[in-house]
């Protein structure tokens, strides 16, 4: 099974580089072939492109909730997201569009997508460090992320 493991955020955004920080700590750790490990700061329609012809994909971002504590990680499907599909322009599409476009237009999205959410406490501070608790869920998460390979589910911390 061809799967991609893709690591989202923003390098110089403190807590949002944690998705990347996630990829970072897996490379060199994953030797299955047919496992790619990939970071990116794409948003929107370009994470299409990025998805095509995978038949899996392991999707780590940080995520803010009302009431959530940091550090905190999310095991999703992108059903949980169904209900921020929306129109807008192409730079503003967030991933449940982006996926929702893609299937109508009959591109090879991946079967199975699971997404790890990492609670952040600050994604607006310039900063390449992340808040002390982001960092101690980040080899908790690429832990995850390996069980997730290895076909064992492990539920949100």
């Amino acid at each position: 099974m061809k799967t991609l493991i893709l690591g989202l955020g923003n390098p110089i955004l403190s807590d949002d580089s944690v998705g990347l920080r996630v990829a970072r700590a897996l490379e060199g750790r994953l030797n299955e072939q047919g496992v790619t490990v990939m970071e990116t700061s794409v948003v929107g329609l370009g994470l299409l492109d990025l998805l095509t012809g995978y038949d899996r994909a392991i999707i780590i971002d940080a995520i803010q909730t009302v009431g959530g504590k940091a550090g905190q990680i999310y095991r999703l499907a992108p059903d949980a997201f169904h209900f921020t599909r929306h129109a807008a322009p192409p730079h503003d599409v967030n991933l449940a569009t982006a996926l929702e476009l893609g299937s109508r237009l009959g591109l090879a999205l991946p079967r199975q997508i699971v997404i790890f959410a990492i609670e952040v406490a600050d994604a607006s501070t310039f900063g390449e460090e992340c808040t002390p608790e982001v960092m101690r869920a980040i080899p908790v998460c690429a832990e995850m992320v390996v069980e997730e390979l290895n076909g064992n589910h492990i539920s949100s911390t």
